[in-house]
């Protein structure tokens, strides 16, 4: 078969043996550079039937089960621009293939952070970080990926650019699209670009260790719930299921 993308206009070339999704080879890796691309190379590949794999550093692609078909790798790693910092308002407008490494240097710059714990955050990007859910330890204080996005851009598998939300926190414009393809894995379409609110660095940080039984866990996990205080993160580690646990609390 022929190159079906090549009118698209998109970057595209062979797959190889790296490229693999959970030990299935796709056909095409597809480059595209802009949201305009991405709707293009959908286009094409819903014309031909092609299954697609979106991609962004690669990190979580082994989590659930391997696809059945992969014909197109969709690799967004040129989307890779912080397209807005409206510092003043504590909110910041990415592109999907930006790392959270790199977002978090260029926020860091003005004093300010996306409140997310993300495991591999030099090679984790934006939008995958969106597509897995990723938590981390700090929602306890400042919540998930999905309660601190507030715009949205994704593209459908038909090529139909949807956009949700704005520039602003308190913004009740269309659907919430963000909530419904946060956790979505690239199952529903492509998230092209997302909106999110900040925070301010804290001028300390420092984490509070202590170890203990598991009996008196939930006695100390209430009296942090109700210190001044207040945690951002609480982890709780027990090597042995009869040994000490080790509960360890994130103040900021």
């Amino acid at each position: 078969m022929t190159d079906p993308l090549s009118a698209t206009g998109v970057t595209v070339r062979r797959a190889g043996d790296g490229d693999t999704v959970g030990g299935v080879p796709p056909r095409w890796v597809a480059l595209p550079e802009t949201v305009e691309e991405i709707a293009a190379v959908l286009r094409a590949c819903a014309a031909h039937d092609l299954a697609v794999v979106p991609v962004g550093g690669g990190t979580k692609l082994h989590w659930g089960p391997p696809p059945s078909r992969c014909d197109v790798l969709l690799d967004l790693c040129c989307l890779n621009e912080v397209l807005e910092h409206a510092a003043g308002d504590l909110v910041v407008r990415v592109q999907a293939g930006v790392t959270m490494e790199t977002l978090s240097g260029v926020l860091a710059a003005k004093g300010q952070e996306l409140a997310l714990d993300v495991p591999f955050a030099d090679d984790a990007t934006v939008g995958g970080t969106l597509a897995a859910a990723l938590p981390g330890p700090r929602s306890f204080r400042y919540g998930t990926a999905r309660d601190l996005l507030i715009g949205v851009t994704v593209v459908l598998a038909d090529g139909t650019i949807a956009r949700s939300g704005g520039k602003v926190v308190k913004n009740v414009a269309g659907y919430d699209l963000g909530k419904l393809f946060t956790g979505s894995y690239g199952t529903l379409g492509v998230i092209a670009e997302a909106t999110f609110r900040l925070h301010p660095l804290p001028a300390e940080r420092c984490w509070v260790t202590a170890e203990t039984s598991a009996d008196d866990v939930p006695g100390i996990a209430a009296a942090l719930a109700a210190s001044q205080a207040e945690p951002s993160a609480v982890e709780v580690e027990r090597p042995g299921p009869r040994g000490p646990v080790t509960l360890a609390a994130l103040v900021e």
